[in-house]
């Protein structure tokens, strides 16, 4: 996360007088996205469940182009959330953007997870954003003719052990943001999900076991967790008016991990120079032997390796970061 007051991307007015939201603004992804959209000079405001990160979250976005106001919200309050809307329009008239960010899960096997534990993150991730999302759409986005509405996700896309109760709220999530991209087209308002994969937040890096965060990145194809400033970096693009044909989306964001978990090749499946493996294939009649037992470069095979390769590789471990 930087401190800086002024974007690396994009030019300072960028979403000058606009008005946008970020849940869970008072740490991680939710954090330097409100920092990035005040840089650009929209008047943002940040709420979360507690008010000494949000008031951090304001003592950094000090000196940028925009403005930063924090308000301590409860997101499965349906009555608070409404409030909450109310206040915002008194002050500043409209809303251009609402970014779903806040959100939250734990790690644990299916068979461990209570009744409540997965209620509560199904409250927490769908329920909530749907509150925000409704509530932005009927008193803002609705009356003024357009609106986006950003939903933060996760990736990967493909299952996730250890964490059943929030992989079945993120794809409701998505749903959600492809229902509503069509029904709520005629009013001018576009919604997209944008799936996040695994980001080194404060977080992730000391939420988690240590095993998890110490093989974190083999995880991943390109070999590092994104950085916070990325995705806000995203975020702030489709705020702006380049983002104004998206809707109805999911725009993953983690490095291929949603497509591979690992590196390739992986290492059960490389010769002995490290190059992937390839077909043998016959050599055309008068163009001699075929070179058997050859990678695709050329090289050969290590013989007698006794490495075997089950599933989709060497690697498959899924790392979750928390939104919020």
């Amino acid at each position: 996360m930087s401190e800086r007051p002024h974007s690396r991307i994009f030019k300072p007015d960028l979403l000058e007088g606009q008005t946008c939201v970020v849940s869970g603004a008072g740490s991680g992804l939710g954090r330097e996205t409100a920092l990035e959209l005040a840089r650009l000079g929209a008047a943002v405001i940040g709420c979360g469940r507690r008010e000494e990160p949000l008031t951090e979250t304001a003592e950094l976005a000090a000196g940028s182009a925009g403005s930063f106001e924090q308000e301590a919200l409860d997101i499965r309050d349906e009555d608070a959330v409404e409030r909450f809307f109310d206040l915002l329009l008194e002050r500043h008239g409209r809303l251009d953007v609402l970014v779903n960010n806040a959100g939250g899960q734990f790690l644990a096997p299916a068979e461990a997870i209570t009744p409540k534990g997965f209620r509560t993150v199904i409250e927490l991730n769908v329920e909530g954003t749907w509150l925000m999302t409704h509530a932005a759409a009927t008193k803002a986005f609705i009356p003024q003719g357009g609106g986006k509405v950003l939903s933060v996700t996760l990736s990967p896309h493909n299952g996730m052990p250890g964490m059943v109760h929030s992989g079945a709220a993120r794809a409701a999530v998505e749903n959600m943001m492809r229902t509503l991209a069509v029904e709520w087209a005629r009013y001018g308002i576009k919604t997209c999900a944008l799936a996040a994969g695994q980001f080194a937040t404060e977080t992730l890096l000391t939420k988690y076991p240590q095993v998890v965060v110490d093989n974190l990145e083999r995880s991943i194809p390109i070999g590092r967790a994104g950085r916070a400033e990325e995705m806000a970096w995203l975020v702030a693009y489709l705020a702006s008016p380049a983002g104004d044909f998206f809707s109805g989306t999911t725009i993953t964001i983690d490095g291929a991990r949603d497509n591979w978990a690992g590196p390739w090749p992986p290492e059960a499946i490389t010769s002995e120079s490290g190059d992937p493996v390839a077909e043998e294939r016959r050599p055309k009649q008068g163009h001699g032997p075929s070179p058997r037992g050859r990678c695709a470069a050329g090289h050969r095979l290590g013989a007698g390796r006794g490495r075997q390769v089950s599933g989709r590789g060497a690697v498959s471990l899924f790392v979750s970061a928390a939104r919020e």
